[in-house]
């Protein structure tokens, strides 16, 4: 599956680098877009010392974290995104009768390697913030990071897998997924508890926002020591759970489009 899945990857770039200039331009647009939202963190705390006690580069480290994990998914995990065309299109009939899992077969069909931009921007930004933070490094406080970055990653493949779910149902509509990946994405780019009770309860309990990059952080910049917080991310295996589960029940009710 490994040696399937980097030959789809080969094929994506070859595909994708047929039109240089176009490859360029996207690229170049990724920049912009990318530190647009880098900017706007920038311009606030020109005004602000600090939003309910945070400082900028704790923003910033904030920031970086959840755009990892967005960013991560909509390279790899971009076929997922996109369930819906397959379909409209009738190709899932044929990703049915193939030995491949479905979900295997979607990873491979698209990946978007523009948007590995975003992922080293958003690498870049975590370094900048790590370097002006005054962070007491050992074993702990690098586990805690990398859990960090793991389950960002992880929570976007599970609401894309929840999002693709619903495609069983309804292939209209689906402006409700961005609300919880592009929506998501931009209010965990800050700690979650500058936000309002409700708010926080759903997007922890709910959609764990709050275990990725929130309650871990408390621990990395040591506001807490307690060692929940450390291990919070771990959380995240357990919202995929649901995700995972319910896109096996859309497959197993779906009724083919007759291609």
């Amino acid at each position: 599956m490994v040696k399937l899945y980097i030959e789809s990857f080969k094929n994506n770039i070859k595909s994708q680098l047929e039109y240089k200039s176009s490859f360029i331009m996207n690229s170049i647009s990724q920049l912009f877009v990318f530190f647009t939202y880098y900017f706007i963190i920038i311009a606030l705390f020109s005004k602000f010392d600090n939003i309910k006690g945070y400082n900028v580069y704790e923003v910033l480290l904030c920031f970086s974290i959840i755009h990892f994990g967005f960013a991560f998914n909509e390279t790899f995990f971009r076929g997922i995104d996109k369930f819906d065309d397959l379909i409209i299109g009738g190709d899932l009939d044929r990703f049915l009768v193939r030995p491949q899992g479905i979900l295997f077969q979607t990873l491979c069909r698209e990946i978007d390697f523009i948007k590995v931009f975003r992922i080293l921007q958003s690498l870049i930004v975590m370094v900048i913030a790590l370097i002006n933070l005054d962070i007491v490094w050992n074993i702990s406080k690098v586990v805690v990071l990398l859990l960090m970055l793991i389950s960002s990653v992880l929570i976007f493949f599970g609401i894309f897998v929840l999002t693709a779910s619903y495609c069983f149902i309804t292939v209209q509509g689906l402006e409700v997924r961005n609300l919880f990946t592009d929506g998501g994405k931009n209010l965990a780019q800050y700690p979650i508890s500058i936000y309002r009770k409700g708010v926080v309860a759903f997007f922890t309990f709910i959609i764990p926002y709050g275990f990725i990059n929130y309650y871990p952080l408390l621990y990395f910049i040591d506001r807490t020591d307690n060692i929940l917080y450390m291990l919070s991310p771990l959380l995240v295996f357990v919202f995929l759970i649901p995700c995972l589960l319910s896109f096996k029940i859309g497959l197993k009710h779906y009724n083919s489009v007759g291609s």
